[in-house]
């Protein structure tokens, strides 16, 4: 069998995903939840399908990569039966979550008896163009299944196999119970060429969420003829203001860095008041660089200040560049600047937008709602870790990523935001004043002596 061209074959995913969002979209909640559930059930009873999976794209790791990063790449490619159990816990927590979709928002009654209301309704068809894993893959379709819409996944080429075993199961589980084929959409072609097309078909596709890195995300931003959902770009980064308790900013720092540098969330930069520098910074740059290995760079003031360090004989702060700030690293990276005061930490988070996440580490209660009224970012945090802007971390439900730009909905992509709203209204007759009247009536009116 002559195969598609990768072009073609995705408009026939586009189009197969259209064809399927409208009869979605009036599946009763009932049956969708069920199809999550029976995702779930799926990945639970061929476990061992995933796994094999698994196992071969970890044994298409190049071999001749360096012994360090082809740890790290095992680390990251590699996927347990642990996580597995995780991630069908994951869909079976989306398949319980209330339904979003039909909800009436707000209702109100015009001065003419007109019953006003926004109604929340799907989408229609979402695009995930993903550089990540199985996790990804599968909750993206659970949560588009759960909202009633109909979605198209592309998954990281390095969990190739894994994603398309996942995906293979998913869409089956959800075609059984009833679910219109093409809902559930994923490319299981290794090309890169033509998935950015899928930004490009607005006849077929409502909206993309690009879910990667930095090169992935600007492509999307600059190619896409679609709205752009979830745009998770910028820096993430954390002010400590001069009225400190220092343990408390340290911890802070290190479990944003360190905890998963890789998350979008993870901090880049730590803006530091002046007045604090000296007393937190000593300490704070040996933990990160002794005990975490986390490479550091500074600003002159920092570098200055940490010089010494370098004269008893710990590895030392590099200095920054220009293009290190606003930087989002995704690694063990971090840049530290020493600041006058909140004015310059602000002008700085300004002059460097977007702002993923920001945190103000603070006992001033004045200045903390200063911070949180000024600073523009997708969520800001007082004496918390950055890595909990998160929709399970904040409380708020399952997420498909997170929302930088000041559209749609700013922050985690939660099911609500996988949904827009329309305007409904419940009349007994009210019309639109003055009514109209035929035109012979309007003759006979002028000609009547009465006028």
């Amino acid at each position: 069998m002559v195969e598609l061209p990768i072009k073609l074959y995705i408009q026939q995913l586009a189009k197969m995903a259209k064809d399927a969002a409208r009869p979605l979209a009036v599946i009763p909640s009932s049956l969708r939840r069920q199809a999550i559930q029976d995702m779930a059930l799926q990945l639970e009873e061929r476990r061992e399908e995933v796994l094999e999976a698994n196992k071969q794209d970890v044994d298409n790791i190049p071999k001749d990569l360096a012994p360090e990063a082809y740890r790290k790449t095992l680390e990251r490619v590699r996927f347990t039966e642990e996580d597995l159990h995780t991630l069908i816990a994951e869909i079976r927590a989306i398949a319980e979550a209330p339904d979003p979709v039909g909800e009436i928002t707000s209702m109100w009654s015009t001065v003419d008896g007109l019953q006003t209301g926004r109604m929340r309704v799907p989408i229609g068809v979402i695009a995930v163009i993903s550089e990540y894993g199985p996790n990804v893959t599968a909750e993206s379709m659970a949560m588009c299944v759960k909202t009633a819409n109909a979605c198209i996944v592309r998954g990281g080429r390095d969990w190739f196999v894994t994603n398309t075993t996942v995906a293979k199961l998913l869409s089956e589980a959800a075609e059984r119970v009833g679910l219109p084929k093409g809902a559930v959409g994923f490319i299981d072609r290794p090309e890169r060429e033509g998935v950015l097309d899928l930004a490009r078909m607005p006849q077929y596709v409502n909206a993309v969420i690009p879910r990667g890195g930095r090169a992935l995300r600007k492509a999307v931003l600059e190619q896409s003829r679609v709205p752009i959902l979830g745009y998770d770009g910028g820096a993430s980064s954390i002010y400590i203001d001069r009225d400190v308790d220092i343990p408390l900013a340290q911890s802070l720092v290190v479990n944003a860095k360190v905890q998963d540098p890789s998350a979008s969330n993870a901090v880049d930069t730590v803006l530091v008041h002046q007045a604090i520098a000296r007393q937190l910074l000593p300490g704070l740059v040996r933990r990160l660089l002794t005990e975490f290995k986390v490479e550091l760079r500074g600003c002159p003031k920092t570098t200055s200040l940490m010089g010494l360090m370098e004269m008893t004989g710990h590895k030392g702060i590099q200095p920054a560049t220009e293009d290190d700030w606003g930087q989002k690293y995704q690694t063990l990276t971090l840049t530290i600047k020493i600041v006058g005061d909140l004015d310059e930490g602000i002008a700085h988070l300004a002059e460097y937008r977007p702002n993923h996440t920001v945190t103000i580490v603070t006992r001033d209660y004045p200045t903390a709602m200063r911070f949180i009224r000024e600073v523009d970012a997708s969520a800001v945090l007082v004496n918390a870790s950055t890595r909990l802007n998160s929709g399970s971390q904040l409380g708020i439900g399952p997420e498909i990523g997170t929302n930088t730009t000041p559209f749609h909905l700013r922050g985690p992509l939660t099911l609500e935001a996988l949904t827009i709203e329309k305007y409904v209204a419940l009349g007994t007759g009210q019309l639109r004043h003055p009514h109209p009247v035929p035109q012979a009536y309007q003759d006979a009116m002028m000609l009547s002596p009465k006028f």
